[in-house]
């Protein structure tokens, strides 16, 4: 998968095959436009492109009320590791700035669509809107057809066990710690990157407990609790146990315990994977924690994953 920052730099992809937005969570919608742009451009010979943003729109364009406490299901890094699974030949991540929110729609299919990446196809989801007010949609795109030299498609409105998939959803689901409804609507684990770190707590049952340092200040956060995971590190892979908490300055603390740690370097970005939520939060405080931790840790090793 090849990264671009901006479209200058993009020049030159071969009949691309084209979708923008945010995509994040990389969800089963998301998942569904991108098998459908990769179809595309096997049958034109040219290649699938998504252009997304960062900083996500909202949080530009709505600082104080709707972006304001918005929290992303995933960085930047997770968004582009979950996107290179998926077979995208080409993400250009535009700079989502206040001057570039004023862009028309029809600006932006000529001036970044047209006239430098030259684009074949343009693929619309369900409902997309994009340009200066969201003035513009699946059929702006299908009226300039002809004046920008490209055919437009679009995805219709996905479903997942017979519920509408958006990030909204998924959001809710996994800040309410529905884990497993989350990564049914994701289509894959959701997940957490991080660097690992000593953690400042020392417990009996995990010795090895280790702090992930979350360095997307948005990420959103599952709640308190005890997690099954499974944890990933190039080739390395392990079973896990992730304790989500509140430490004394009130901040949200990922613990992980990694279950075969031999074959870990740890000095590597580690992938977690969440699988279910075990048990509700652990006051590390209180002797039932211990308790509380081993019988989680029991039931970890006997699940199937």
């Amino acid at each position: 998968m090849n990264i671009f920052n901006g479209f200058e730099s993009a020049r030159g992809i071969s009949n691309p095959v084209v979708t923008t937005g945010s995509f994040d969570g990389v969800h089963a919608g998301h998942r569904t436009i991108l098998r459908r742009l990769q179809k595309l451009a096997e049958m034109i010979g040219g290649e699938s492109v998504l252009i997304t943003f960062d900083p996500h729109p909202l949080k530009v364009l709505y600082p104080a009320t709707i972006g304001k406490n918005l929290k992303l299901i995933c960085s930047q890094e997770e968004k582009l590791e979950l996107l290179s699974k998926t077979g995208i030949d080409n993400v250009i991540i535009v700079t989502f700035t206040l001057e570039f929110s004023k862009t028309t729609s029809e600006q932006f299919v000529k001036e970044y669509l047209h006239d430098i990446l030259h684009a074949k196809v343009v693929v619309a989801g369900f409902n997309h809107h994009f340009g200066f007010n969201k003035e513009g949609d699946y059929r702006h795109l299908w009226g300039w057809q002809e004046k920008y030299d490209f055919i437009a498609e679009e995805i219709p409105e996905q479903e997942v066990h017979h519920e509408t998939v958006n990030s909204s959803m998924i959001r809710q689901a996994i800040s309410e710690g529905y884990i497993q409804r989350a990564n049914a609507y994701l289509d894959d684990y959701y997940m957490v990157m991080g660097m690992p770190a000593p953690a400042n707590i020392i417990n009996p049952v995990t010795p090895g407990l280790m702090r992930i340092m979350v360095t997307e200040p948005l990420k959103l956060l599952p709640p308190g609790g005890i997690y099954a995971v499974s944890v990933r590190e190039g080739s390395s892979y392990s079973r896990g146990m992730v304790i989500v908490h509140k430490n004394k300055e009130s901040e949200t603390e990922v613990l992980l315990d990694i279950f075969d740690p031999a074959s870990f370097s740890l000095k590597k970005s580690l992938s977690v994977l969440f699988h279910k939520k075990i048990r509700g939060a652990v006051d590390f405080r209180s002797k039932e924690s211990v308790l509380a931790l081993r019988s989680a840790k029991d039931e970890i090793s006997e699940l199937i994953f």
